[in-house]
């Protein structure tokens, strides 16, 4: 019914944006810019009084950056997370960004290249801090051509796992709420301890959640797991760390 109602009220701002661009032609008086009705490009969603973001893209890459300035590697490698996170963090540390779409990004201090994340070409022990968020929950399902598999956030998982080295970080962040959901073929959603049986071999350094509604807070740092009470389309952001030397 919202989502009615919200497309009926941007079909009546329509004529008001009409409105807005005769008024705009009629006082455009320094002629720098000719403004012409066939060059049109009405944008009927921005009017709003706040501006809108997306709350689990917004602040879980703000929370991993947090905690690359905490770690602070000599490199950092991303799979498949937040393009804005690893070329946005590369000014600082040198990323290594892959992805099963490769993805054609030119920076410096950034790489980019392909990998099969249920099938990881690194060593075992051999990535001292490493990312994966906003991705595992749709291993599997087919959504970005990657084969279908029930069972590929798990193989994920074990391969995230392996390829950390001892005593390193790896960044974990998935759609997390209080009861398991599978909503095909856009993502699974997890519960607290599903998320810790998929690494039941690293260690939880910090668990941070991002509610869903902005009425329950922003970014809560080491949130308590109760909070998930209720919580149907929430963001858990989970720092793990492999046993062994630092």
């Amino acid at each position: 019914m919202k989502k009615a109602v919200k497309k009926i009220l941007r079909i009546v701002q329509i004529p008001f944006i009409f409105l807005d661009f005769l008024r705009f032609r009629k006082n455009n008086t320094d002629k720098r810019f000719v403004a012409k009705i066939s060059n049109a490009y009405p944008c009927i969603k921005d009017k709003t009084v706040k501006t809108g973001f997306d709350r689990h893209y917004v602040y879980h890459t703000s929370w991993a950056a947090r905690v690359l300035k905490e770690i602070n590697p000599k490199e950092h490698i991303d799979i498949a997370s937040s393009l804005f996170f690893s070329s946005i963090v590369s000014a600082f540390i040198p990323i290594k960004f892959f992805d099963y779409r490769p993805a054609d990004l030119e920076l410096d201090n950034l790489e980019t290249g392909s990998i099969d994340l249920t099938h990881l070409d690194f060593a075992d022990d051999s990535i001292p801090s490493l990312s994966c968020m906003h991705t595992v929950e749709h291993i599997g399902l087919g959504r970005y051509g990657d084969s279908i598999d029930p069972q590929g956030d798990i193989k994920a998982a074990k391969e995230l796992a392996r390829v950390v080295s001892q005593g390193g970080s790896l960044l974990f962040v998935v759609p997390i709420g209080e009861k398991a959901l599978i909503e095909f073929n856009a993502h699974r959603i997890y519960t607290y301890t599903q998320v810790l049986e998929l690494f039941p071999d690293l260690e939880l350094k910090e668990f941070s959640l991002i509610p869903e509604h902005s009425k329950q807070g922003g970014l809560i740092r080491n949130a308590d797991p109760t909070l998930l009470e209720g919580e149907h389309y929430a963001c858990g952001c989970f720092w793990f760390k492999k046993p062994g030397k630092n």
